[in-house]
């Protein structure tokens, strides 16, 4: 069975492309034949075909700034909570998970790989200097557990 990757985000609102930009990178390096990685872009419901097909799905994303911009997070997807719409950035990732847990299918195990962002501003493209700093520490975590050698 399949394992997901799901980078989420808006690169064009600040920090919400911290997803995007983990894509970015993943995309560059190999990863194990069972994995496969998608730029999920702003999460709606037809995202959840994303889901589909995998025992596994990780999802990457930002949260929203709490006072320790560029903190690398791993959650467990019933942390993320269901949130107001963001403009640009669908209804959220709570949203989409908790419609996830509601479908008649099985859903894959979740985990989330998150980073607090400094600024989600619309129309304001580029990572705050901690989040971009953290791009690489959630692509170091991740290629680890989703090497080649890691699940074959």
């Amino acid at each position: 069975m399949m394992r997901h990757i799901l980078c989420f985000g808006n690169p064009l609102h600040g920090d919400d492309g911290f997803g995007p930009a983990v894509y970015q990178r993943l995309a560059q390096l190999p990863l194990a034949a069972d994995v496969r990685l998608f730029d999920a872009g702003t999460p709606g419901l037809a995202a959840l075909a994303l889901f589909r097909d995998c025992a596994e799905a990780v999802v990457v994303d930002a949260l929203a700034p709490a006072g320790h911009p560029g903190r690398l997070l791993e959650l467990a997807a019933a942390a993320i909570p269901l949130e107001p719409a963001v403009a640009g950035h669908g209804h959220g990732v709570g949203y989409l998970l908790a419609a996830l847990a509601v479908m008649p299918e099985p859903a894959p195990t979740v985990r989330i790989v998150a980073v607090e962002a400094a600024a989600v501003e619309p129309f304001r493209p580029g990572l705050s200097a901690p989040v971009a700093a953290a791009v690489e520490r959630a692509v170091a975590l991740l290629s680890v557990y989703f090497a080649p050698q890691h699940h074959e």
